[in-house]
């Protein structure tokens, strides 16, 4: 009877053990990036919802909304400057020394304006060093408060609203038409816009001479 021999094995055996090991890395790789990637998606990494505990409990429900203090009376450089910037406490002051001029809660604020030194607020809306963001490009041209801070008038604690991050910027720079509003109505909270946003959009565009996609979706325009 004729004996068929196995064929020789194109690779020798202990080949196997490295096939086990790479498919293992692969798996191991594969379920670390996934990680990664639910982890960064994740609100709390983002931060939205980040609302800390603040030297002064200022209740923007009560100025921004109850008594409809427009936006740029205490940042009153949101509209000139790159910062939108943190009143200093005379700002407080200008009401505060006549209306609740004792209470304990603006004891911070008393003791700030008496010795000069700024009152140490925690900062919520944080971006990277290697991010470039100017308010006043963007309150000059149409994009509410809201749309980035979200409906602050309702906030008794302020909390962050929007992720900051460079997809969710680019979102908008993409198609800026869709959160373009007047001027005048830039600090409005419950902005409803009177016409088609879409069509409102284009004629703002133009209006304000923003630029078009490709300029505003360039890398060196937010990272210098």
């Amino acid at each position: 009877m004729l004996k068929i021999s196995p064929a020789p094995l194109p690779f020798p055996k202990w080949v196997n053990k490295f096939l086990v090991i790479g498919a293992s890395i692969v798996g191991f790789g594969g379920a670390y990036v996934l990680a990664v990637a639910i982890y960064a998606a994740a609100p709390g990494t983002q931060r939205i919802g980040y609302a800390p505990k603040q030297p002064v409990a200022y209740s923007h429900l009560l100025h921004a909304g109850e008594l409809g203090i427009d936006c740029r009376y205490c940042h009153n450089t949101v509209d000139t400057s790159a910062q939108a910037s943190i009143p200093p406490t005379q700002v407080c002051l200008n009401c505060h020394a006549n209306i609740r001029s004792t209470s304990e809660k603006l004891i911070p604020i008393r003791e700030s304006y008496a010795t000069g030194m700024p009152v140490e607020w925690v900062r919520i809306h944080d971006l990277p060093d290697f991010v470039y963001f100017n308010h006043s490009a963007h309150v000059n041209r149409g994009v509410g408060c809201a749309s980035c801070h979200g409906r602050i008038d309702k906030m008794e604690v302020v909390s962050q609203d929007q992720p900051l991050t460079m997809g969710w910027c680019l979102d908008c720079h993409r198609n800026p038409e869709k959160h373009l509003r007047p001027l005048d109505e830039v600090t409005t909270m419950d902005y409803v816009p009177l016409e088609d946003q879409e069509a409102l959009g284009e004629r703002l565009k133009a209006e304000y001479k923003i630029r078009d996609r490709e300029k505003l979706t360039d890398c060196s325009l937010c990272h210098r």
